[in-house]
């Protein structure tokens, strides 16, 4: 990330105008992480290609590379983390259990 957000002090998320979003899973290897970073950037700029381009199906396909890559990173699909905690990806933090904690950051 170019500029650092608030990360929950669990690791589980970081904190974006409000918002929180799954961090990667950070069991991942780092030569494995990096591999599925550049998989996840290179997958974003086909989408932006594909769209220029007005190939649809293309683009599709683009997306579909991006959701693998983030799956693959642990940002989305199934949780991380093993202690039962729910997912709360996208979800604002003020109404999260992390709400006291995003208050504080002010």
């Amino acid at each position: 990330m170019a500029k650092e957000h608030p990360v929950t002090p669990d690791g589980r998320y970081f904190v974006v105008r409000g918002r929180l979003w799954r961090r990667k899973n950070p069991a991942l290897p780092q030569a494995r992480a990096a591999e599925l970073v550049r998989d996840l950037m290179r997958a974003r700029r086909a989408v932006a290609t594909s769209r220029k381009a007005g190939d649809r199906a293309a683009e599709d396909a683009a997306h579909a590379a991006v959701d693998a890559a983030k799956v693959a990173l642990g940002e989305r699909g199934p949780v991380w983390w093993k202690d039962g905690a729910p997912d709360l990806n996208r979800h604002m933090a003020r109404t999260t259990v992390y709400a006291d904690w995003f208050a504080g950051l002010d």
